[in-house]
């Protein structure tokens, strides 16, 4: 890493980073006080985000907070284990982070910016989620086969549902009755308050679970088929099978859940599907070069092409593409703000976060969007998640 330099442009009073010769290293920029960082910062014309986005790095075992509003990392917060996935409380001060090695759960304090308690749950954990009522953590691991309930006050184990098979992942209704687990060979729901593993809904070769909004339905991503199953969660009974010219790696729910955006293998496009009444595929829309991990804003949806280093970015109103932008090396998650005001592009290879202001998307002829900085956060960013303060 070079000489890091901040570059004021008195028209759009946003900071960019350049970087020449080689006389700093990563490890002594990270070492650097937040401080330091913002005292080169300039007063901005709008008010930025009050609060952190955290984010998992797997290869440096920790959790950047990056401060929305000075764009910069105010601390790094080091794990024991490497993190895979991250997710925040709104009725608590805590986020918590999941290693998938050794199925450790961290508890970290938004106050302090620090892991303030630790348990861990089952070795080979692929997943994390929280209850709707934020009582409880829900992780799924593969050592011991078990989706396990975890109180989120005292990281203690609640309980462990055995499961059949080797899981692939899962999904929690939102009336937190009834859960869904993928396996290689076929999907599953899950009576939460009998702790009952119900008979296969479906055969296949299933991946990405996800309920609507009224926990009516189950949609599985039935990879080997390349189509979406649907199912009735009450009956677990088929609804319809959906044939996607892609394979459904990847699923994505617009805003309000009446649009489900589907990419993964076989073309370079995104399927639109409308999932409430009769389920149906709506359209498929070219996009991007290899596109896989998506996310939402009010208008538009998000797309990142991982191997052309690039997000694609649509108006979700008219399913029309606005514009592509260079982002970094091997975009892997995105997450948007809840004011709607950022969209955040995990680079995996280049350690760093891209963010980019929705409201500067351009939706005429220019199809511009731009980049308000990059972030350096460290070594293999894969999770994100905002929260306010």
């Amino acid at each position: 890493m070079g000489n890091l330099c901040f570059i004021f442009n008195d028209v759009r009073e946003e900071a960019h980073l350049f970087y020449t010769e080689a006389v700093i290293d990563r490890r002594t920029f990270f070492a650097l006080p937040a401080l330091s960082l913002l005292a080169c910062s300039r007063r901005r014309t709008s008010p930025g985000f009050r609060g952190y986005a955290f984010v998992a790095n797997e290869e440096s075992k920790s959790i950047a907070a990056v401060d929305l509003e000075a764009m910069a990392v105010a601390r790094h917060i080091p794990l024991d284990a490497a993190p895979i996935s991250v997710i925040t409380a709104l009725k608590r001060p805590f986020v918590y982070a999941l290693s998938g090695g050794t199925g450790t759960v961290y508890e970290i304090s938004l106050d302090r910016l620090n892991a303030s308690n630790k348990a861990p749950i089952g070795s080979n954990a692929i997943g994390m989620k929280m209850a709707a009522d934020e009582s409880a953590l829900y992780v799924l691991t593969r050592d011991p086969r078990a989706l396990i309930s975890v109180d989120a006050m005292t990281l203690k184990v609640g309980f462990k549902i055995a499961l059949p098979a080797e899981p692939v992942e899962f999904a929690l209704a939102p009336d937190q009755t009834t859960a869904a687990v993928s396996f290689k060979n076929g999907v599953r729901l899950i009576d939460l308050p009998s702790r009952t593993v119900r008979n296969p809904a479906g055969m296949g070769d299933f991946g990405a679970v996800r309920f609507l909004a009224d926990s009516s339905m189950l949609i599985a991503a039935d990879r080997g088929a390349r189509r979406l199953s649907m199912y009735d969660v009450a009956t677990s009974q088929l609804i319809a099978h959906l044939p996607l010219a892609v394979r459904p790696d990847y699923l994505c729910f617009n805003a309000d859940g009446g649009q489900l955006f589907v990419t993964g293998d076989g073309a370079d496009a995104v399927a639109v599907v409308f999932p409430y009444r009769t389920p149906e595929v709506a359209e498929t829309l070219l996009v991007g070069h290899s596109p896989g991990p998506m996310a939402a804003s009010n208008a538009y949806l998000f797309v990142a092409s991982p191997t052309a280093g690039d997000v694609s970015i649509l108006e979700i109103g008219s399913r029309k593409l606005v514009a592509v932008l260079s982002v970094g090396s091997d975009p892997g998650f995105i997450a948007v703000t809840p004011d709607d005001q950022y969209a955040l592009v995990l680079n995996r290879q280049s350690g760093d976060v891209s963010v980019l202001r929705i409201a500067t998307i351009t939706k005429n002829r220019d199809r511009r969007a731009a980049l308000l900085t990059v972030i350096p956060v460290g070594s293999r960013p894969v999770s994100a998640a905002v929260r306010a303060v």
